[in-house]
């Protein structure tokens, strides 16, 4: 009875550890290129820091519109002092508000300068979502890449491994020096040292796109994804049309708008404003009352906000200047990612039409011939070798053609298709 309670109970826990596994998130799924785009956007410190910069030029927009409090005064006059003015027998009290005005469209140009912060600030926050996504598909790029690597490693070592029964039987049979042994062993830990180079660069491919994802450490397994299809990209003279759509540059006008606004506020703030305050004045002596009306006006004489007038003229005509340096910036970063992708497009030409065809088909003859006699191991392994290479080098035009996609697009602001189909 006792163990047919205890088996019970040991069924009931394994079934809520099982129910508990299949619940648990899984740490280990194939991670898309979507899905690490998602991820990124949701977790991005920098995005998070471009929204409270729209926050913040909210509050200042608000607090630019509002009017200015106005002031409550107490006065007393004629008292505490001697003979007939001891004490408070004699004294004037007056109780006094007085509220400023502002001429000359000062708080309009406040607002306007706080309105235009606001679109840079939003503009701002489009161009940071931009540089998110566009490293993120890079450093995506970079893991699927070192992936396609190692594959490509491993088999070559399981075509070398391949080779070791036959040089065995042709060594036992004294057609092959024993030195031959030793000689594909070194080969094979060669290739394994390669692969432990590229397995380096992968974890740390892996860590940095798991940092864009928000995660410290990769808790995602491998990275799916297409680099084998490419297309004929857009004109470089049609990626620098297109650049100007870019929110960096897009921003500047607003930028624009933002510091004529700080200049016009610059240039009114000399011009005084009124201030008008009424009260009440009560004689305790003759115990009378009367009203009292104060109007006063600033006289502009000594200063005249020359120095912020200039300051706001230097910065609004620096405007211009700052948006071309950044769209010549733009551009030679646009120029580098085009001309990376046509050179990638050539090599995978070269590579795919004859390299790669041409040792392959090397390889394949070149292993038949061993087990006849014909060639010697070192022609083997250098065949492969040499396909390996190629393959290598074509992996490497891939992800530097698409990487080449991803900076465009991110300066473009948009998608843009390939001709000839991109399956990215």
């Amino acid at each position: 009875m006792f163990c047919r309670g205890m088996a019970a109970r040991l069924a009931c826990a394994a079934a809520c550890l099982l129910v508990g596994l299949a619940l648990a998130p899984s740490h280990a799924q194939t991670l898309t290129m979507r899905s690490a785009l998602s991820r990124a956007l949701a977790a991005s410190p920098r995005l998070t820091a471009a929204e409270r910069d729209v926050g913040i030029a909210t509050g200042q927009r608000i607090q630019a519109g509002t009017l200015l409090n106005p002031e409550l005064s107490y006065e007393q006059d004629d008292s505490l002092g001697s003979g007939r003015y001891r004490g408070t027998r004699s004294a004037e009290t007056t109780l006094q508000i007085s509220q400023a005005f502002e001429l000359f469209g000062k708080r309009e140009a406040r607002i306007a300068a706080g309105a235009a912060g606001i679109e840079v600030a939003a503009i701002q926050r489009k161009a940071v979502r931009l540089e998110v996504l566009s490293e993120t598909a890079i450093a995506f790029l970079s893991v699927l890449g070192a992936q396609r690597r190692i594959q490509i490693l491993n088999g070559q070592i399981a075509a070398i491994d391949r080779l070791t029964p036959l040089l065995r039987r042709r060594v036992e049979a004294g057609a092959s020096s024993p030195a031959e042994t030793g000689r594909a062993e070194v080969a094979s830990a060669l290739v394994k040292a390669d692969r432990e180079r590229f397995k380096a660069t992968l974890a740390s491919a892996r860590r940095e796109l798991a940092v864009l994802m928000g995660d410290p450490a990769a808790k995602f397994g491998e990275v799916s994804g297409r680099l084998d299809i490419t297309g004929r990209p857009p004109t470089f003279q049609s990626v620098v049309a297109a650049i100007d759509a870019n929110p960096q540059l897009v921003r500047w006008t607003a930028v624009y708008a933002q510091r004529n606004a700080e200049l016009l506020l610059a240039r009114l703030k000399p011009y005084p404003d009124v201030r008008i305050a009424a009260g009440w004045r009560h004689y305790n002596e003759t115990n009378d009352d009367a009203v009292r009306l104060t109007l006063s006006v600033p006289i502009p004489v000594f200063d005249q906000n020359q120095g912020n007038i200039l300051s706001a003229q230097e910065s609004l005509a620096k405007t211009k200047a700052e948006r071309e340096a950044n769209r010549n910036a733009l551009i030679v970063i646009a120029g580098r990612a085009h001309d990376s992708l046509q050179g990638s497009l050539r090599e995978l030409a070269v590579l795919r039409e004859t390299a790669i065809p041409k040792a392959v088909e090397a390889s394949e003859a070149i292993s038949q011939g061993y087990g006849q006699g014909r060639f010697t191991l070192l022609e083997v392994l250098d065949a492969q070798a040499s396909v390996t290479q190629a393959r290598l080098r074509e992996q490497e035009a891939l992800q530097n053609f698409h990487a080449g996609v991803a900076t465009i697009e991110g300066l473009v602001g948009n998608p843009f298709t390939l001709a000839r189909e991109s399956a990215r």
